[in-house]
């Protein structure tokens, strides 16, 4: 897999297991899909995303 799926796919898990937590254990757990939400929508805007930098440094391919 190149950068772009991985990191879809990181968001998408991402934003799924903060759910779960949010319905089985603490509803304040929504904030952490709030988080991924803003992050995703300033990636849009500045094109940068802290994740592909990390991905990057994994050695992961463009």
């Amino acid at each position: 897999m190149t950068m772009h799926p991985i990191l879809r796919l990181i968001a998408g898990t991402m934003v799924l297991i903060s759910l779960l937590l949010t319905y089985f254990i603490h509803e304040n757990f929504v904030w952490s899909t709030v988080f991924i939400a803003i992050n995703l929508i300033q990636s849009s805007f500045t094109l940068w995303c802290p994740m592909i930098t990390f991905l990057k440094r994994l050695g992961i391919k463009e």
